[in-house]
C-alpha cells in the first residue's frame, strides 16, 4: 500500500478539505460531489483499503466510524429526522478511493432503493 490517496493528501493536510469533525483516529469532511444536501465522508486515520481488508482487530476504529456519524447527526440537527449510511466496496461496489470511508447523507428524504438506476453488470 504504497500510493498516496487523496485522503492521504487530506489526512496530512496537503490539500484543502471542509472538515466538519475530528478526533486522533477519524476526520468527517463534506464530500466535494455531494449527492445530497449534507454529504460528508468520515474516514479512519488509519488507511485501510476496502471493507475486505478490515482485521480482526480494527473492528473498534471501523465502529468509530459510526459513533462519529451519530455525533454529526447530534450537533448538526438531522438525527431525528434521519440520514443515511453507506460504505462502498471495491469497484462494482461503487468505490473510487481505496481508503474506507463512510458516507453521510442527509437533509431531505432519501429514496429507495438508493440505487434504483444502476445498470446490472454485463458478462
Amino acid at each position: 500500500m504504497t500510493d498516496t490517496t487523496i485522503f492521504d493528501k487530506i489526512i496530512n493536510r496537503e490539500i484543502p478539505a471542509d472538515v466538519v469533525y475530528e478526533d486522533d483516529i477519524s476526520l468527517a469532511f463534506k464530500d466535494v460531489n455531494p449527492q445530497a444536501p449534507v454529504h460528508l465522508l468520515i474516514i479512519p486515520k488509519k488507511r485501510i483499503a476496502t471493507v475486505n481488508d478490515i482485521a480482526e482487530d480494527e473492528r473498534e476504529l471501523v465502529g468509530h466510524l459510526f459513533v462519529v456519524a451519530r455525533k454529526i447527526a447530534v450537533q448538526h440537527g438531522f438525527a431525528k429526522d434521519g440520514y443515511r449510511l453507506v460504505m462502498n466496496c471495491n469497484e462494482d461496489g461503487g468505490q473510487s478511493v481505496y481508503h474506507i470511508h463512510l458516507h453521510l447523507l442527509a437533509g431531505k428524504t432519501l429514496g429507495w432503493p438508493p440505487y434504483a438506476n444502476a445498470e446490472p453488470k454485463q458478462g
